[in-house]
């Protein structure tokens, strides 16, 4: 079990780069870990948690032993932002059918609409140590 959460996400995904980079900026304990679901690390999380290793529409938030996929893994995240940010995990009482409709519709487009990139995120020297290589 990993005391730090986690978080997995597709590193070619300019959608999901920009997430991750949303949510360094707002978390400012920078509490959050980060590995790229094609990564070995997230490869081997996704196995550990028997998680499909090939299926890149979810990012995948690891909590507490505890692994979180789609908009329930978006609103568990938000918790541990800085500003209002944590309000927002109060959308989990909208149930899930509807919350994870919209995360698929977006996630289903995200490559149509924000583009991508031909090989995963390199982080920068800064950040570097928030993310599992």
């Amino acid at each position: 079990m990993h005391i730090q959460p986690i978080i997995l996400f597709d590193g070619v995904c300019n959608f999901c780069n920009s997430s991750v980079n949303f949510v360094i900026k707002r978390d400012k304990q920078a509490v959050i870990k980060f590995a790229a679901l094609q990564s070995a690390t997230g490869q081997q999380l996704l196995q550990q948690y028997s998680l499909p290793v090939n299926k890149m529409q979810s990012f995948v938030f690891i909590e507490n032993g505890i692994t979180y996929t789609q908009s329930t893994a978006a609103l568990k995240v938000c918790k541990y932002l800085k500003g209002l940010w944590p309000l927002c995990s109060g959308f989990i009482i909208v149930p899930k059918f509807i919350r994870d409709g919209l995360y698929n519709y977006i996630a289903k487009n995200r490559y149509k609409w924000f583009g991508q990139k031909n090989s995963c995120m390199i982080p920068s020297p800064d950040i570097k140590a928030r993310f599992l290589l």
